[in-house]
């Protein structure tokens, strides 16, 4: 059989061609990664390189020269996809907290908290008790909510039974999450390039969260034993201890001084947008700005979101983000508690205010009480990102099918952007009702058939 005829391969029309690896032909991410780094070296053609492989295996080459000889952008060629389980969602947060990951992470809409582990780094009693009146409190809520949303959103005649249920229910989940401690697990889907691996891990070994050091670790043992030639790389002592120290001591963003939403800065330099005024006047619906636009410079925002809202908008990893601290000292998202119906949201006012009590008086750092705080508490949201960034961001993220607490937001940060750049050109391209509630929230689900 012709080597080729394991790939898909397509003719060019002036003579050379398209090939599609396939995967299944026997070749893991260093294979890949030794294929691509001989056809930057040679034009001998991949079906040479293949035999190469064939013949001489990756294990060596990769050893040399990406690990050995630190050709770093060798790393770039190979890719691994890394599933990790029942870690916190402090941990998903961190692991997601790098501009070049790709992944998934489970939704609070579809994992059972009833039966959720809840993670207790303190490991104490009164931690544990803590961990566990917020579930119960998230699960008796859920019937109640849905009985108000069924009243406040009455189902139309032409809208289907089955879709208005799942909406009525995602609603419900959205409100109630906000009850669940950041210590509820998740799990997380987690792709990357051996090169950006070897770099993240390298930073969240040195994490202040001994849950995620440890997660660190355990990946990097992982990808060792499956890609025993790709990774491993020498620690450098002075690399790591700069490391440990700014990602101990930097890492989590603080500002207790924060109230709403403030323009942090504007740095776009207009005479150079003048440039582009075209561009920013004709864009299509639906239709990004091109990437040379950053050139022109950045903006810079900082509001208050909730945890659980953070989670959605720390997924632009187009922006540069800081990760907050998870605190009480900003308070509770008003809106989840306007969100109940009057009974519960007066049982709920207590309850939150009686569970800050108890955190307030469990020994231990801010880092790890964390874990038991709820996603509905406020946290410093401080990020800045060019033109092209922040359109973006701002038409995904106000739309009717987005968490409210998160659109309050964006919707300033729309109206500081027409403010400061319509008469530059700027057309945004938005919902005309960002707060309606649409059933069509009750087709958003994926599906095994």
């Amino acid at each position: 059989m012709n080597i080729l005829e394991k790939h898909v391969v397509k003719n060019l029309d002036q003579g050379g061609f398209v090939l599609v690896l396939n995967n299944e032909a026997g070749i893991d991410g260093q294979a890949e990664a030794m294929l691509q780094a001989l056809h930057s070296r040679s034009i001998g053609g991949i079906k040479h390189h293949l035999e190469i492989l064939k013949e001489k295996g990756a294990d060596n080459f990769m050893e040399q020269f990406y690990v050995g000889y630190g050709h770093k952008s060798i790393g770039d060629c190979g890719s691994a996809t890394v599933f990790v389980e029942e870690v916190s969602m402090l941990a998903a947060k961190a692991i997601q907290d790098w501009r070049l990951y790709s992944g998934q992470e489970a939704s609070t809409r579809y994992i059972d908290f009833s039966e959720q582990k809840f993670l207790n780094p303190l490991g104490n009693k009164e931690g544990e008790e803590i961990l566990e009146d917020w579930r119960k409190f998230y699960l008796e809520a859920q019937e109640p909510v849905q009985k108000h949303l069924r009243k406040q959103f009455a189902r139309q005649d032409s809208e289907d039974e089955k879709v208005y249920e799942k909406a009525i229910k995602a609603r419900a989940f959205d409100i109630t999450r906000s009850f669940l401690p950041a210590g509820a697990t998740t799990n997380v889907a987690w792709r990357m390039n051996f090169r950006q691996f070897a770099d993240e891990l390298m930073l969240l070994r040195h994490h202040p969260l001994k849950e995620i050091q440890d997660i660190a670790e355990k990946t990097e043992e992982a990808l060792l034993e499956m890609y025993s030639s790709s990774f491993g790389h020498e620690r450098f002592s002075n690399t790591e201890e700069y490391n440990k120290r700014w990602m101990q001591e930097e890492y989590y963003y603080q500002n207790d001084e924060l109230k709403d939403f403030i323009l942090l800065y504007d740095n776009i330099d207009r005479k150079m947008l003048s440039g582009y005024r075209d561009i920013l006047k004709k864009r299509p619906m639906k239709t990004e700005l091109p990437s040379a636009i950053a050139e022109c410079g950045v903006v810079g925002y900082e509001f208050l979101l909730d945890f659980g809202s953070f989670r959605d908008f720390q997924r632009h990893r187009a922006i540069v983000q800081r990760m907050p601290l998870l605190t009480m000292n900003h308070g509770f998202n008003q809106w989840y508690l306007n969100a109940l119906p009057d009974d519960l949201k007066e049982k709920a006012e207590k309850f939150i205010s009686n569970q800050k009590n108890r955190i307030d008086k469990l020994k231990g750092s801010d880092e790890e009480k964390q874990y038991y705080i709820a996603m509905g508490y406020r946290v410093p949201i401080r990020f800045s990102g060019d033109l092209k960034a922040l359109i973006y961001l701002v038409e995904l993220r106000s739309t009717r099918f987005v968490h409210p607490t998160l659109v309050e937001q964006v919707l300033k940060m729309i109206k500081s952007l027409k403010e400061l750049f319509e008469k530059d050109g700027l057309v945004l391209h938005l919902d005309d009702e960002p707060n309606r509630f649409d059933v069509k929230r009750g087709e958003q689900d994926i599906i095994a058939k």
